[in-house]
């Protein structure tokens, strides 16, 4: 007789209700008939005992969906319903066709949902840190409307275009960050190879090291804590980072404000936050989402608390009848374009078509923004290359310098 086993399992029973808990069968097909005789079907169904019985997690590491397959997503359930398919079977395709193991998961979710009898909209917003609030907010409003299927393909649109424009960002950054990561390498097999080598020679000519050639020799004979602790020091920097900025609401604000004051990167982040402003707000007003409601998605969506909380005075201005572009101008973080744009938008009833240009324009400005930075961002690191890197060998050659000049005198 085959021995028995426990299996751990969620299902969902003919009123859509959905249960968790253990059955004991031989294996996975016994055990799967066993919950349909009780009129269960089986979501999940995983055997205890099985290598680790709990699913690991490291916070800020994992369950992330990637906003490209968030696109992919968006555009195949677009196509699928304006083809005339149904919810149900649209979403069942797509729960087979997807890569991405978390997103995959809630789309099961979402159809097991809408098949209990759901909405669509409900359904996802269980799932917000799968499905970003603005798409739950246009899908709302699609079926409020009856256009779920025109909502879906403007979400299509914002998001390509939102992935069309971190790419850029990303690519601008990777120079950077190439160089900086090979120079920290260069630093530390110059300390850990090179300067042994020149404390050996200056240890047998003699005489007293100068004080920065000292203190590379320091550093090279710390190097087995200094290294593994910086690299601590950078993990929990990065952690905390991410955990703050998820929690705190006034860090962020300060993290916003020092981004757009920032030099070179402050111009970028601007632009950048004013394009999802722009395409967010119009995506919204377009599919018939209430002002007052869009300006708390937009807010909450646009990646900058600066606009966040000035969404919260714009609000308080609409709700006293003034127009839309009276509270932005309160605000610096808004130029005067954006703020005529929205104006003569609210005057002509075309608002939501003057945030698509001004979108539109910021795009391109992005686009130029991030192709400036590439090109002005490469003699910087360059130079700052060639600082580390001849800082250093002035400094192990100093010595020599000193010792040839002590030879002379004598």
């Amino acid at each position: 007789m085959p021995a028995t086993k426990v299996f751990r399992y969620s299902s969902i029973d003919g009123a859509g209700h959905r249960g968790k808990g253990t059955v004991e069968a031989p294996n996975e097909a016994a055990a799967t008939h066993l919950l349909k005789q009780r009129g269960e079907t089986p979501l999940e169904l995983t055997e205890t005992g099985k290598g680790l019985d709990m699913e690991i997690k490291i916070p800020g590491l994992g369950g992330r969906v990637k906003l490209k397959d968030l696109a992919v997503f968006a555009r195949q359930f677009a196509t699928m319903t304006a083809s005339g398919m149904s919810l149900l079977r649209s979403l069942s395709i797509l729960e087979e066709q997807t890569d991405s193991l978390p997103l995959r998961k809630a789309i099961g979710d979402v159809r097991t949902d809408v098949a209990g009898g759901g909405s669509l909209s409900a359904s996802m917003a269980k799932h917000d840190r799968i499905f970003p609030r603005l798409m739950i907010a246009m899908i709302r409003a699609g079926e409020t409307g009856g256009m779920i299927d025109r909502a879906l393909e403007q979400i299509a649109d914002s998001l390509e275009k939102d992935t069309t424009l971190r790419g850029k960002i990303k690519s601008a950054m990777t120079y950077p960050a190439i160089v900086l990561g090979f120079t920290f390498i260069l630093i530390a097999a110059v300390l850990i190879f090179i300067v042994p080598i020149f404390e050996q020679m200056f240890a047998n000519l003699g005489g007293e090291l100068p004080a920065i050639t000292q203190f590379l020799v320091d550093a090279s004979h710390n190097m087995w804590w200094i290294g593994p602790l910086i690299i601590t020091l950078g993990v929990g920097g990065s952690i905390t980072y991410r955990h703050k900025t998820r929690t705190s609401a006034e860090f962020r604000l300060k993290v916003d404000r020092i981004k757009i004051r920032t030099p070179v990167f402050g111009p970028l982040f601007r632009k950048l936050a004013m394009s999802r402003f722009s395409r967010n707000l119009g995506l919204l007003l377009n599919v018939g989402v209430p002002v007052m409601h869009a300006l708390t998605v937009v807010g909450e969506t646009t990646g900058n608390e600066i606009i966040n909380v000035a969404m919260k005075d714009v609000q308080a201005a609409v709700r006293d009848g003034q127009p839309m572009s009276s509270g932005l101008r309160n605000h610096p973080i808004f130029p005067a374009m954006v703020t005529q744009m929205i104006e003569v938008g609210e005057e002509s009833g075309q608002i939501s078509q003057m945030l698509d240009k001004v979108a539109d324009f910021y795009d391109r400005e992005v686009d130029a923004a991030a192709d400036s930075l590439t090109a002005s961002i490469e003699p910087i690191m360059v130079l700052v290359m060639g600082s580390v890197v001849g800082g250093m060998v002035i400094c192990l050659y100093l010595p020599m310098f000193t010792i040839y000049q002590n030879i002379q005198s004598n």
